[in-house]
């Protein structure tokens, strides 16, 4: 199969400006004759029953993730996730092969199409492997990377959407330090990481008497980040009733303190960057989060890829954690095999997992699960994850902790509903849809 891409320009450190990306289609064709179609850019598409399926197919022997589908140098990419009755090109079943083009490919009792719809789109590619502090030699990073830059020339909203711990915070750092306002302050606010009823003042500020203990007039952080940028985190989680005023702020380009009197507003001199690992538009379809705000703030949308989509770049990043780390060490410094080891895990974590492993496997030098909670010699297991803890930031640690304590919980609430996906949403007080998330940032299945 020839090339899916073809570099149109060579720059001088020998990486191709632009590329050509052929314009494609999957259809798949169901039992029933019917036929199901999507798109495949450079973002990966996944196929199964699941709801959380990009594709979705109504067909019994397909499995709820049965096969990923991406775009990459040598051509389309079929991966099977280890489906109950397998992924068949031509007679053979495959784990992993290249499909060429209007080739069928046998997905359960599916058959599943790649077709090739029109002429090939040219696609800006940055020129070298980082932006900002954000690292990535693959054609999905380099691509996100050049529309960031496009995107920082302007004032435009931006909206990150991306899997928890994909490096969101360090695109938006990027865009800051790359745009005009970048002598200004670099505001982070985390919509998830504050109590819904301090949100309202931490986003806005108070006046002086503006409510019993408000001793002293306080600025928010809109009023913060005047004259540079404010990084909205995790938008997703702003409580509902919050969100027509952060949306008056946004279309007024005011705001205004708690306990101010109406004239007293103050112009909005910030650009605005939100993130999210949500499904804002499935959150939009479930009436959790306003479609006006969510259209306000798509201005310039951008997907941050998950790190499995683009395992090229794990080498890249583990010599920047280890270049960083007290004292410097190389890719030498680690246990023997344990770049092939990290390159052969999915990172439902992503980034943040994967700087977390890398902290252990220097104080540990143990890469038999990279899942496991470290264990040292002679130390206790809290000891020996307190070690590795304190090799990392509090917001990385803390992540990584929960991270782990939700694994483990789901793992054994669906062990106990024997993998019945609507009980254990039951028992655990949240939505199917959040239980079918948390499966898939895990990579655990139903059984």
């Amino acid at each position: 199969m020839r090339s899916m891409f073809d570099a149109r320009v060579t720059l001088t450190d020998f990486r191709p400006r632009s590329v050509k990306v052929p314009v494609l289609r999957i259809v798949v064709t169901l039992p029933d004759g019917r036929a199901v179609e999507a798109p495949l850019g450079l973002d990966a598409i996944t196929v199964g029953t699941g709801a959380e399926c990009d594709l979705v197919l109504v067909d019994d022997r397909v499995s709820r993730r049965h096969c990923r589908l991406a775009l990459t140098e040598r051509g389309v990419l079929i991966e099977d996730l280890d489906s109950k009755n397998g992924t068949i090109l031509g007679v053979t079943p495959i784990l992993r092969a290249l499909v060429p083009a209007e080739t069928p490919v046998l997905v359960g009792g599916s058959r599943l199409v790649v077709h090739v719809s029109g002429e090939p789109e040219v696609l800006a590619l940055h020129p070298v492997a980082h932006f900002g502090k954000a690292l990535g030699g693959s054609l999905a990073m380099r691509a996100l990377f050049a529309r960031l830059e496009r995107a920082a020339a302007s004032a435009e909203t931006i909206l990150l959407l991306g899997e928890s711990g994909t490096g969101k915070e360090v695109l938006a750092s990027a865009v800051h330090e790359a745009s005009s306002r970048r002598d200004g302050p670099f505001v982070v606010f985390d919509c998830g990481a504050v109590a819904p009823n301090l949100v309202e003042d931490e986003l806005f500020g108070h006046t002086k008497g503006a409510f019993t203990g408000a001793q002293t007039a306080r600025a928010g952080v809109f009023e913060q980040a005047s004259g540079g940028t404010l990084f909205l985190d995790e938008i997703g989680e702003l409580p509902l009733e919050l969100q027509p005023k952060l949306l008056r702020t946004l279309e007024t380009r005011t705001t205004r303190r708690l306990g101010a009197a109406a004239k007293e507003g103050i112009d909005l001199d910030c650009r605005i960057i939100a993130a999210t690992h949500r499904d804002l538009r499935a959150r939009v379809a479930e009436g959790q989060f306003r479609a006006d705000l969510y259209y306000r703030l798509q201005v310039l949308e951008m997907h941050v890829p998950p790190l499995r989509e683009h395992k090229e770049d794990i080498a890249l990043l583990v010599e920047r954690f280890l270049a960083s780390s007290t004292p410097p060490r190389r890719v030498q410094d680690l246990p023997p095999n344990s770049l092939s080891m990290l390159t052969a895990h999915d990172w439902p974590g992503n980034v943040r997992e994967l700087r977390n492993a890398v902290a252990r496997l220097v104080v540990f030098a143990d890469v038999g699960d990279l899942r496991a909670a470290p264990r040292a010699t002679g130390a206790s297991p809290d000891e020996a994850n307190l070690g590795a803890l304190l090799e990392m930031p509090l917001r990385d640690a803390r992540g990584t902790v929960v991270e782990r304590f939700e694994r483990n919980y789901l793992r054994a609430m669906l062990r106990r509903m024997s993998g019945n996906v609507i009980r254990t949403a039951e028992a655990m007080g949240v939505t199917r849809q959040m239980v079918y998330k948390l499966m898939e940032r895990y990579g655990l299945e139903t059984g």
